[in-house]
């Protein structure tokens, strides 16, 4: 009895002698004057394929095995082998070729021939086929897996905050508006749309971030995180920027900024550990064919103590550098990848957590200091790409809260929940975000953000 195995489980020398069935596409094929044919078939389940030797006694070798073309798909029942062969420990002896799909190869667009990936994006159904996307799926799966393990075993709860909301976290504005009224025909009432024939009754919109609605929940039981899409309705054509992307937000009561800071750190950590432990084929191939400077940076960032910085300082620091910007350093402007770059590849040579940044540049929510001019803010900053956390202190005082929120044109009635949670039991409590793109990217060392996302969603591209 054959057993069915994944490639990645038959390529482990572990497997010789075994008798099973693998099920996959076909990469390549070639015949042997010696009356047989090999296979390169794989599954998806490792970066590398595996070798079948069909050979010509096969009941279909003339009719199937030898028409077998790049990404047919089939079932091969055989025996697992040694190898004889460089760079493979295992191959399979075929027994029995089962056909299932065929692909004809004067349309099937991957063939042997390398296209670029902004190609690639055109045909978001078959890219997943090749090897970097094949990769960065598994890669991208591995992160999704530490994030939950390292939560959990935290003592964090996993929260669903919603998709819908009614509020804007950011107060930014850039926001898809949710609506069933129709576009054609909207209501009006005193000359302005009439809301209340809507579906929700308000303006309502998609989530920019679950952060507010995490808040609710780690007021009541201590440590929680959010991990879902968000949404941002910024018209960006930049390789740094996806209409739909995936945040985690946790959000803790009773820490403070120091203890926020620990945490991204331990946070980071981990994620780049367990790529590195998990996926160390698909790293290795990042590291040969994308970004050979992949490996190294990731074990640095391990190894490495993060720098805590004040703005304030790092600001002192960048003036005095003698560095040309493109963008001027002053006190009261944010940061530019740039700068953050310098702080972290030249001046430091490792990760920087800046914080305590200027009130006038941050979110309503983030804590006041005692100054008056800046707040409990933080970014964890990376090399090569500058931020990659963004969190803060969140204010617990009411009194402060509403000052901020009328410092920044926001009615205290539409968030009157927000501030309940200062009315009753009022605790410090911090939180942050960090983008799963941004960090696959960074893992990677992809240049485009929507290489990264299955499905990229950016400004008239919502096709697949």
């Amino acid at each position: 009895m054959s057993d069915k195995i994944t490639i990645a489980e038959a390529r482990k020398p572990e497997a010789i002698g075994r008798d099973v069935l693998l099920q996959g596409w076909v990469r390549t094929r070639r015949d042997s004057k010696g009356g047989f044919s090999f296979i390169e078939l794989n599954d998806g389940s490792s970066m590398g394929s595996i070798q079948v030797v069909a050979p010509g006694e096969l009941e279909n070798y003339e009719s199937v095995v030898k028409h077998l073309t790049a990404g047919s798909s089939i079932g091969v029942r055989g025996k697992v082998k040694e190898s004889p062969g460089k760079g493979q420990a295992t191959e399979v002896e075929a027994q029995a070729v089962t056909l299932y799909g065929t692909a004809d190869p004067e349309t099937y667009v991957l063939q042997k021939k390398r296209h670029s990936f902004e190609f690639l994006r055109t045909i978001a159904h078959l890219r997943p086929r090749t090897n970097t996307f094949g990769a960065i799926a598994r890669v991208r799966n591995c992160v999704c897996r530490s994030i939950h393990d390292f939560f959990q075993e935290e003592g964090f709860l996993y929260i669903h905050t919603p998709i819908i909301t009614a509020s804007d976290c950011e107060g930014a504005g850039e926001m898809f508006q949710v609506t069933t009224l129709k576009l054609d025909d909207v209501p009006k009432k005193e000359g302005k749309v009439d809301f209340e024939q809507d579906f929700f009754d308000r303006p309502s919109y998609l989530t920019v971030s679950g952060q507010l609605e995490g808040e609710i929940f780690a007021c009541a039981l201590g440590k929680i995180y959010t991990f879902g899409p968000t949404f941002r309705a910024e018209n960006s054509n930049t390789s740094r920027h996806l209409a739909e992307f995936w945040m985690v937000e946790p959000e803790m009561a009773f820490y403070e900024l120091p203890d926020n800071m620990d945490l991204a750190e331990r946070f980071l950590k981990r994620i780049f550990r367990d790529v590195l432990d998990r996926c160390p084929e698909d790293m290795e191939f990042f590291n040969d064919r994308i970004d050979k400077t992949v490996l190294e940076t990731l074990q640095g960032i391990i190894a490495s103590d993060f720098i805590r910085l004040p703005y304030t300082d790092a600001v002192d620091i960048l003036t005095a550098s003698g560095q040309k910007f493109e963008f001027p350093v002053s006190w009261g402007a944010d940061l530019q990848a740039e700068h953050e770059r310098f702080l972290t590849e030249q001046h430091f040579k490792c990760p920087v957590i800046l914080y305590d940044y200027p009130r006038t540049i941050k979110p309503f929510y983030m804590k006041c200091n005692d100054d008056g001019k800046t707040v409990r803010a933080m970014d964890v900053l990376v090399p090569k790409v500058g931020e990659i956390i963004g969190g803060s202190q969140r204010e617990e005082r009411l009194d402060v809260l509403t000052d901020r929120m009328g410092e920044q044109g926001l009615e205290p009635e539409g968030y009157w929940w927000y501030l309940d949670l200062r009315r009753y039991g009022t605790v410090p409590h911090s939180g942050f975000g960090l983008g799963l793109e941004r960090v696959i990217q960074f893992l990677t060392g992809m240049g485009n953000i929507r290489d990264v996302i299955p499905f990229p969603r950016t400004p008239g591209s919502a096709e697949f």
